[in-house]
């Protein structure tokens, strides 16, 4: 699946704007492939790798486009696992911004 997400950049969110609700998140999971939304309050996916050092590549990769965006995504890794979550901390749920990261991990999948 290609989003249109994947060319968007993340942008400062310094609070002050209400997180994303209802139907402006399933429009944005719509765009995403694997991701859930956890009680309106974060998004998450967890994917699965036949051994520690793939695993470990794929976190690396994550971090690059984390620092490149300025939005960085709590990591659960493990070996062969890795779960994703995202929320924007300084409005309390999510924002678009979460789900740009979202399409542009997903890009890295092969």
């Amino acid at each position: 699946m290609v989003s249109e997400l994947t060319k968007m950049k993340c942008k400062p969110c310094e609070g002050g704007v209400p997180p994303l609700k209802g139907e402006d998140l399933q429009k944005n999971l719509e765009q995403v492939e694997g991701w859930e939304i956890i009680e309106e309050h974060h998004l998450v996916k967890e994917w699965k790798f036949p051994d520690f050092k793939t695993a470990l590549e794929f976190v690396n990769n994550i971090g690059e486009i984390a620092e490149e965006q300025g939005h960085h995504p709590n990591i659960d890794f493990t070996w062969g696992k890795v779960k994703i979550s995202f929320w924007t901390h300084s409005i309390g749920g999510l924002s678009v911004n979460d789900f740009i990261m979202a399409a542009k991990i997903d890009d890295l999948e092969i």
